[in-house]
């Protein structure tokens, strides 16, 4: 058996090409859906990812703007600047890039962000909201890897999902979605006895844990659907999930591939979400991504 690729970069246009169709809607009724970004020190990789944001929002015909801070600003700067995109009409979506400096409550400056403009869906109220069954703003990560799932016709209803990683921004709310859809679902953690008794019986394994190679080939139950969350850069530049593909493709049904798997569904959730917050501005009926 060799497993059928999840094609994420192949979804993310799909959806792109969609949104892009909204967004023209919403600018034809004198509405240009806006983000702001806010990014704080010079990691390179944060800067990349940025740059990337604002391009994929030009694509589409979005608004955007970065603000861009030294990493010894005060927080009480970046706060200021918070409330003061929240109160903007013309911004719809406000991310923080993280990390922040250790200087930084992030709690505090995340929950400063208004819910009704929380896009990466970090906010208390938004995860207290896909807890309740309402959910506003999903994280976007975990919304792209449901996306993917659906577009390949996963069943999910009744299938034994298992998450392997517990962090607040894939694993926790990845279980949520899934259990939402009427899985049975697992979250397995770096403190789980036996890891791959699990995984060996996952219908559906999402592997979210930024260690290369965490699950194997015989880990996996034969015909599963494999979702890999991990991004790893090797010794030798080589970018790697957290799944061990080779000896996977071999046991899996379907599987992502790393790169061109839940990457590029990250950034089109977060348009998505900004977009779904334009139209509810609007007041448009919004439609799934």
């Amino acid at each position: 058996m060799t497993a059928r690729i999840m094609d994420g970069l192949a979804v993310s246009k799909d959806v792109r090409s969609r949104l892009q169709t909204r967004v023209e809607s919403l600018r034809a009724r004198g509405l240009t859906p806006g983000l702001a970004v806010l990014i704080v020190g010079d990691n390179p990789a944060s800067k990349v990812y940025v740059r990337n944001k604002a391009k994929a929002c030009g694509d589409i015909g979005m608004h955007s703007e970065i603000h861009e801070y030294a990493g010894d600003v005060p927080q009480e700067t970046v706060l200021a600047k918070i409330a003061e995109v929240n109160a903007d009409p013309r911004i719809h979506g406000i991310l923080v890039q993280l990390p922040l400096p250790k200087h930084f409550d992030v709690d505090q400056v995340l929950e400063t962000i208004s819910p009704q403009k929380d896009v990466d869906g970090f906010h208390k109220e938004s995860l207290g909201a896909l807890l309740a069954g309402t959910p506003t703003f999903q994280p976007c990560t975990p919304h792209g890897v449901m996306v993917i799932l659906d577009h390949y016709g996963i069943p999910l209803a009744g299938a034994d999902a298992v998450v392997v990683g517990r962090s607040n921004i894939v694993g926790k709310p990845q279980a949520l979605m899934l259990l939402s859809r009427d899985a049975t679902v697992t979250i397995c953690t770096s403190k789980t006895k036996d890891l791959a008794a699990h995984t060996r019986r996952a219908d559906v394994l999402v592997v979210a844990v930024g260690r290369p190679g965490v699950v194997t080939g015989d880990m996996i139950k034969p015909g599963a659907a494999v979702v890999d969350v991990g991004i790893n850069r090797t010794a030798d530049g080589k970018l790697v999930g957290d799944v061990d593909f080779a000896s996977a493709q071999s046991v899996a049904g379907w599987i992502t591939p790393v790169p061109g798997g839940v990457g590029p569904m990250t950034i089109t959730m977060l348009l998505a979400n900004t977009v779904h917050s334009a139209e509810h501005a609007a007041g448009v009926a919004s439609v799934a991504p």
